[in-house]
């Protein structure tokens, strides 16, 4: 087997296992319904679930990127994927309440603590830095294919019972298949770190006093604050959902089918935004400049829509900013290579910017459901005005990258030709 071949297979067990990991802890977004009547709980009680595992996330991503950085990528994804295997077949035997805020605080260690750090890591070394937006394009077009098939699986299973907790006893053990197929895939085509060229010497290797350097690099920082961008207006489209049948008066299924392509057909252009990052600007943040921008001018423009306009084509234009969005998120982690910050602690920042770009999960849809709460249907342009703010925050954090990157390739340059000159 070529490099060619094994890094595209290895991007391919890379993309099944973020897919995979993570149905159980956000099982509520498919089989809501399903869940609450299978456990006999209360919607407080699943949203409780969710801010348990927020909650652990919090506390788990820095010393997880730092594990990330100490650790082998592929065992600490396979210890990941199996126990969180492990975890959702003794789920799917109990359905009890009080067991499951247990897995659900345990999910918290199994798939962020030394797998989150360790994947994206993984995704960051199988390729060159030039091939970072295409890499990170690919994993994100495979995660989302996988959650859409999988899914799909589970809900079908539903139907093979009428018993509530029969029916979500297939799909948790779906997903128990899921993620025991995505470890042998990992354990199959993903490198050990003795066959990856990166740490090659006892100065290139992490070690403790380079977290406090990092503390002080203003770069850091920035990129957390993209991350933090790029998410929000990722997770943030799912509102175009309730928009259209509160404002613009479609139907919940109509409303739905648009949701399911914002959500996963539009991973298919993760690839197709990250081949343009690469190929054509030769850089993640100028295209994200150019994203942000256009999704800026797209959250305004919802807002002057005319009362009177035609439904479907309001239906329609509610998913640009679902495409845009994700041509956005699916690229922030490759930004990471502009910053010039070395990748012997890419799992560190990792963590250090997934606190911060992730935080969005404990506070905005709280109040974003508080706006709609106290304002109804004028809700709604507070929403959309915060997420063009925070794309406005995004554009000036990518540029600050962008200079800073020009600035030191051009530092490179110099010293080059300064060097050629005195050996000439």
């Amino acid at each position: 087997m070529n490099d060619k071949t094994r890094k595209y297979l290895a991007i391919l067990a890379l993309g099944v296992s973020g897919a995979s990991i993570y149905l159980l802890p956000f099982i509520k977004y498919v089989f809501y319904d399903q869940q609450i009547e299978a456990m006999g709980i209360t919607n407080a009680q699943s949203g409780f679930l969710l801010t348990m595992y927020a909650m652990g996330n919090i506390f788990l991503y820095i010393p997880g990127g730092i594990l990330a950085d100490k650790l082998s990528p592929k065992r600490c994804l396979l210890f990941s994927l199996l126990s969180t295997t492990v975890l959702t077949i003794v789920y799917g035997f109990t359905l009890s309440y009080k067991t499951a805020l247990v897995i659900w605080f345990l999910l918290s260690i199994t798939t962020v603590l030394v797998f989150w750090s360790a994947l994206l890591k993984a995704v960051r070394i199988i390729g060159s830095e030039k091939e970072q937006g295409t890499m990170f394009g690919i994993y994100y077009a495979v995660n989302g294919i996988t959650g859409a098939i999988f899914n799909a699986i589970a809900l079908w299973s539903t139907r093979l019972t009428s018993n509530a907790q029969g029916a979500m006893f297939n799909v948790t053990m779906i997903y128990a298949v899921a993620t025991t197929l995505a470890a042998v895939l990992v354990f199959l085509f993903l490198k050990k770190d003795s066959d990856v060229k990166v740490e090659t010497s006892e100065n290139e290797k992490f070690q403790f006093k380079d977290v406090a350097h990092l503390l002080k690099n203003p770069y850091v920082w920035i990129f957390s604050l993209v991350v933090f961008c790029g998410y929000s207006l990722f997770s943030s489209t799912s509102y175009f959902t309730p928009y259209l049948t509160d404002v613009v008066g479609v139907s919940p299924i109509s409303s739905g089918i648009y949701s399911i392509i914002r959500n996963y057909l539009f991973m298919l252009l993760a690839p197709i935004s990250g081949y343009i990052a690469d190929r054509g600007f030769k850089s993640t943040s100028k295209w994200l400049i150019i994203t942000l921008s256009i999704l800026v001018v797209l959250f305004i423009g919802v807002l002057v829509i005319p009362s009177g306009a035609n439904a479907t084509m309001i239906s329609i234009y509610t998913l640009l900013p679902g495409a845009f969005g994700l041509a956005s998120y699916s690229i922030v982690f490759s930004l990471i290579g502009e910053t010039k910050i070395p990748a012997k602690v890419t799992g560190t920042v990792i963590g250090l910017a997934s606190v911060i770009g992730y935080s969005p999960d404990l506070f905005m849809s709280t109040m974003f459901g508080s706006w709609l709460d106290k304002l109804g249907k004028n809700g709604y342009t507070y929403i959309f005005l915060y997420l063009a703010a925070t794309c406005v925050v995004g554009i000036v954090c990518a540029y600050l990258i962008r200079r800073h990157s020009v600035n030191i390739n051009g530092l490179g340059e110099n010293n080059k030709q300064t060097n050629t000159v005195i050996n000439n």
